[in-house]
Parts: structure tokens; sequence; C-alpha cells
């Protein structure tokens, strides 16, 4: 099963979770609220992270990074725009 369909299911579940303790708060806020943090933990501790592992595997670090090299790079771009753009 690839990753893409895992992280998928994750999110939905998660979400699913989520509308489901808030459905359920009025009749028992206690085990509605445990639904809601599984769901949240569940995005942000557990789908959010497969994906950005998914997203930047292959890609260097270094170029996303603020360097001395990468400064004068961005300069020498800002001044090779015409000025009328």
């Amino acid at each position: 099963m690839k990753i893409k369909y895992i992280i998928i299911v994750i999110l939905l579940a998660s979400l699913g979770s989520i509308i489901y303790g808030f459905s359920i708060m009025e009749t028992n806020p206690v085990i509605a609220n445990k639904y809601i943090g599984f769901g949240t933990v569940g995005i942000f501790l557990i789908a959010m992270p497969l994906f950005l592992i998914k997203e930047s595997k292959g890609k260097k670090v270094k170029d996303y990074m603020l360097t001395e090299e990468n400064i004068k790079k961005m300069q020498a771009k800002k001044e090779e725009k015409p000025d009328n753009q």
C-alpha cells in the first residue's frame, strides 16, 4: 500500500473522530474530548510528519536554508529584474 493512501486514511479517520467527538459533546463530554484529542493527535503527530517525509524525499535541505551563498543568489536575482515589473 502506498504511503499516500495511508496518509489519506489517517487524515479521514482523524477528521471523522473530531466530527464524532463534537457530535456527542452534549451527551458525554468526557468521551467526546477524547475523540477530539485523538483526532488532533492523528492529524498533527501522525499524518503531517508522514506527509512531510513523503514530500521531502530526494530534496536537499541545503537549498532551503538561509546561507550566505543563498542570500547572494537571491540578491542577484533581484537585480536581474527589469524596472517595469
